[in-house]
């Protein structure tokens, strides 16, 4: 046995296949793997599986599960609500769970990293502030995802047993992944604050300002069905088209805002870049309103659009043309180069100058005796 090794390489090779990928990134593997041991993951995902055995249950003994609707689409969340398109207990479990508390989770997230100064060794290193964000982000919605794909199985028995709408549970399946990765978005922007109530405040800021524009834009097409021919009637191209406008407006209003918090140095002549994405949450619900009046209550995305780009954007750290040169390194005891800008005559290190080499005064003392 060889002791200087004390690990063999069949055990290290085991190790490392069941470890996470490095593609994730160095900030999604350090989440996921504290994320798998916390409390917001393990008994939310116990308890959905004892919630929907309960759900599943409940709806063998129901005459009638789900009743068909031409406005089954993607985020049309009135399919998880009770009402006339009230999709069962079991996606209403799915809901509260895989939309809301989950994400919640994340309201956590970057309090650790503002609180004890981690975002400032952390934006050291080659990663970026959108490089920090974007890996708790993924951390936070891959744990959500991994918790709903636990559920296909009751899924696939739901629909053996038939009477299902294969199109409306696809519907809701992509409405569990894009709005668990818009909420996911929201507590991660707000858990940038440090304060409590300034994190539920920009939540309920966040989420009102996303329902009002998702059912703005959503919800004109189906307005004023019957009033006019131009209106459609089901969720179609342009029904989508709206939704997934405002699912990229406020992914990226969510992580904007996480960004702009961990700036280290804002610049006298600038706005403070979380203000910035406050205010476009405000606007954002008028903004979409106008476009969806401008556009005969078809395209109020484009707005949305706009907003999300302007997000985008709204935080750009100022950076020097390509063209202008770094300053040339000015360190003690090395001497610039010649006519590079900004260079400086080599400091003086305090030691004597050299003397000149020559006889010394034994050898006077010899020519004087010749």
């Amino acid at each position: 046995m060889d002791l200087t090794n004390p690990v063999s390489e069949s055990t290290e090779f085991l190790f490392k296949s069941r470890d996470l990928p490095e593609k994730l990134g160095p900030m999604t593997v350090k989440e996921l793997r504290q994320g798998l041991r916390r409390g917001m993951f393990i008994y939310p995902f116990i308890g959905i599986h004892v919630l929907a055995v309960v759900a599943m249950v409940a709806e063998f003994k129901m005459p009638e599960v789900e009743k068909f609707t031409e406005v089954a689409g993607v985020l049309n969340l009135l399919l998880f609500l009770p009402g006339e398109m009230f999709s069962g207990v079991f996606w209403a479990v799915t809901g509260a769970v895989c939309l809301l508390f989950m994400p919640l989770g994340g309201l956590a997230l970057m309090g650790q990293e503002l609180e004890e100064g981690n975002h400032e060794l952390l934006l050291m290193t080659p990663l970026s502030r959108w490089k920090v964000v974007r890996g708790k982000f993924l951390a936070l919605w891959g744990l959500c995802l991994l918790t709903f794909s636990s559920l296909l199985p009751y899924l696939i028995v739901r629909y053996l047993i038939g009477g299902l709408d294969v199109w409306r549970n696809i519907a809701m399946a992509l409405t569990v992944v894009l709005f668990s990765g818009m909420m996911a978005a929201g507590a991660i922007g707000s858990s940038s604050f440090t304060r409590i109530p300034a994190r539920i405040g920009i939540l309920i800021l966040f989420m009102g300002s996303m329902l009002f524009s998702l059912g703005t834009v959503a919800g004109a097409p189906g307005f004023l069905v019957g009033h006019s021919p131009l209106v459609t009637k089901h969720a179609g191209v342009v029904f989508h088209f709206n939704t997934l406008s405002a699912a990229f407006c406020y992914l990226t209003f969510g992580l904007a805002l996480a960004r702009s918090r961990i700036r280290l140095v804002v610049h006298q002549y600038e706005i403070k870049p979380s203000w910035m994405i406050i205010g476009l949450l405000i606007f954002t619900p008028i903004v979409a309103l106008m476009a969806t009046f401008m556009t005969l209550f078809h395209a109020g995305g484009v707005g949305l659009i706009g907003m999300g780009l302007v997000g985008w954007f709204a935080d750009r750290s100022p950076k020097a043309p390509k063209w202008v040169q770094a300053p040339a390194a000015n360190l003690p005891g090395m001497a610039p180069p010649t006519g590079a800008p900004g260079s400086q005559p080599p400091a003086s290190t305090g030691s004597p100058p050299l003397l000149p080499s020559g006889p010394g005064p034994g050898a006077r003392e010899e020519n004087k005796g010749e």
